[in-house]
């Protein structure tokens, strides 16, 4: 009997990482990926981005829609609201690597314009595209990782995860097998559906200080 089974049933990057690991070739062949059902309906994979040698890698949740028609990470308005506060935090944002945990957006379509609606990836989807980060971190070798919301946090951190509780501190983790340290911070898409904006924001800012004084 002939398998009907395809690699996105495995639900893992794993066969489509190359051996050769620069930057450039794990983006080409994340172009390709078929590790996982999202890719049908994506535009396309939108894989990492920045500086090869940051001190800081800044790992999000999943690209949105922007991301998604642009092929870049944080290229929509809460990547512009990151920029904003990296730099009043004191860490310059053309020295960081932006990246997600999860490469294909993952929506719902709504209204009369089919408005594509971000939808939260699953767990088996994060860890489906763990192999990605997992080759990103190994290239880029930073000595920070700052998460920005709950996704992402459950993505390197484990399930048991919660941004309320642990934001804004220096923790020490082990994420696909480095020792590094880690600060987690609210997603900035939160200030911006926040009713108190600014204030939202400022505790964005006040978190991401405490990755700016760790790199001290």
């Amino acid at each position: 009997m002939v398998s009907t089974k395809t690699p996105e049933d495995a639900y893992t990057a794993e066969p489509f990482v190359p051996e050769r690991r620069g930057l450039p070739a794990l983006r080409k062949a994340a172009a390709e990926c078929r590790g996982c059902p999202l890719h049908r309906d994506a535009t396309q994979t939108v894989f990492g981005n920045g500086d090869t040698d940051a001190r800081v890698l800044i790992v999000g949740e999943q690209p949105g829609d922007q991301e998604d028609r642009q092929g870049k990470p944080f290229v929509g308005p809460a990547g512009r609201l990151l920029d904003r506060a990296l730099a009043e935090a004191g860490i310059d944002p053309g020295q960081t690597y932006v990246t997600n945990a999860v490469k294909h957006f993952k929506f719902t379509s709504s209204g009369p314009g089919k408005r594509r609606i971000h939808k939260a990836p699953s767990l088996r989807e994060m860890t489906a595209c763990g192999p990605w980060l997992a080759a990103e971190l190994a290239v880029v070798d930073p000595e920070l990782i700052v998460i920005l919301g709950a996704t992402a946090g459950k993505a390197l951190l484990g399930s048991s995860f919660r941004v309320t509780q642990q934001r804004g501190t220096l923790l020490e983790e082990e994420i696909h097998g480095r020792q590094t340290r880690v600060v987690a911070t609210i997603h900035p898409s939160a200030a911006l559906r926040a009713d108190d904006r600014e204030a939202v924001y400022q505790g964005l800012v006040s978190d991401l200080k405490v990755a700016a004084r760790a790199l001290d």
